[in-house]
């Protein structure tokens, strides 16, 4: 994750001390204003608008892209429960579609869910994992899907030279405390779309219809919510962005040097849909044993990703249970097709997070601290194994 200093107490004082804390208070060269610019630049968008959150991002691109009641929309079986959340938000079900083994939604099981009423695929880039879009655009493309990245949990890497969130027709991105870029909450949503970028921002904004100094690409003003962000965040965003890439770099130079020390000894390495760039370690194993055995022996900085049940489809209970704050207001009410979600759904899935470490880059700390640990593991791995650690 980012971190927060004393450069981001310095950049807020100013706003504070102007009494222009809200959205669409001061002028065209407010902080919020050239963060996006400076986003939709460093990105290669057109447009990028600033939220509250990612959840209100993907909620917001969603039903900008119009996906909503009698719609399915493809959700992967690992990721945060915002993906899913998103999707009912706006009145459409999500449908769960397995990983593979890049912890990221696998195209193979895109189209064995595919029905007549998908409308929309949410491919996630978790954990600075990021998904096959090549694999995953080509479907869309065929079946005339519309594509709503989540790159919450992979802010400015990328995937074949392009960022991940600016591939598909729209993206979200978190600026939550545990992301690459970190205000503690916050969000953007960007898109190349005129009329996508429109009707996102008259719905993060209720009051858009008396903002007469929005271009509204001639769409029709429509009811929206509140996702604003403020002032006080786009300050604190200038910051973070010159910190970003840097800190990207710092990710891929412990990626190779750990991912050589580690595959010397025999562990398997995760694979990546864009190696050359990779900025994510996780380790593969026969077992879900040995993973759970590893994962114990490491404590610092390693998990087993079955075990943060927060992103594991089984425990969105919500979800799973199709429970909704009104029954009268359930998309599952007037889905086209009796929905259900079972452990069998994504058996695979399960599988592979049960037998999977993830190993942290340690972005903040010094390489050699890091190599250590990884020569540490190595060690560890050796010894339980006889001198091959956990080799399939």
């Amino acid at each position: 994750m980012a971190r927060v200093g004393l450069r981001e107490w310095l950049a807020v004082a100013p706003v504070f001390a102007s009494g222009k804390l809200a959205r669409f208070s001061g002028d065209g060269k407010s902080p919020l204003t050239r963060f996006e610019a400076d986003f939709s630049e460093k990105f290669g968008v057109r447009h990028t608008l600033t939220v509250s959150s990612g959840t209100g991002a993907l909620i917001a691109a969603l039903a900008a892209c119009g996906v909503g009641p009698g719609d399915e929309v493809l959700v992967p079986a690992y990721t945060w429960i915002a993906t899913a959340a998103a999707a009912i938000a706006v009145g459409a079900v999500p449908v769960i579609v397995d990983i593979d083994e890049t912890l990221t939604m696998d195209p193979a099981d895109i189209l064995r869910k595919l029905t007549p009423q998908t409308k929309a695929i949410v491919p996630v880039h978790m954990a600075n994992m990021v998904c096959d879009m090549s694999a995953i655009l080509g479907i869309a493309r065929k079946h005339d899907l519309i594509v709503v990245e989540d790159a919450c949990q992979a802010v400015g890497l990328t995937y074949r030279g392009v960022r991940v969130g600016t591939i598909g027709d729209a993206g979200a991105y978190s600026f939550n405390q545990f992301k690459n870029i970190n205000i503690g909450e916050g969000g953007a949503i960007v898109t190349d779309d005129d009329r996508l970028f429109a009707r996102a921002r008259m719905y993060h904004d209720i009051g858009a219809l008396f903002r007469g100094h929005l271009d509204n690409y001639n769409e029709p003003s429509m009811v929206g919510i509140n996702l604003k962000a403020s002032q006080i965040q786009g300050a604190m965003l200038n910051v973070q962005l010159k910190k970003l890439d840097p800190m990207i770099r710092r990710m891929r130079v412990r990626y190779d040097a750990m991912a050589e020390i580690l595959d010397s000894t025999g562990f398997r390495l995760g694979p990546h849909n864009d190696q050359e760039n990779a900025a994510g370690l996780h380790l593969l194993f026969d077992t879900a044993e040995e993973a759970q055995t590893f994962a114990a022996e490491n404590k610092r900085g390693v998990y087993r990703l079955f075990d943060s049940s927060r992103h594991v489809y089984t425990n969105w209970l919500p979800i799973i249970e199709q429970r909704t704050a009104n029954p009268r207001m359930n998309p599952y009410s007037w889905a086209a097709r009796k929905i259900e979600y079972t452990p069998d759904s994504c058996a695979k899935s399960l599988d592979i997070l049960k037998r999977t470490c993830r190993v942290s880059l340690g972005e903040n700390y010094p390489l050699a601290v890091m190599t250590y640990l990884a020569r540490r593991m190595r060690r560890q791995g050796a010894a339980s194994k006889g001198g091959l650690a956990y080799a399939t």
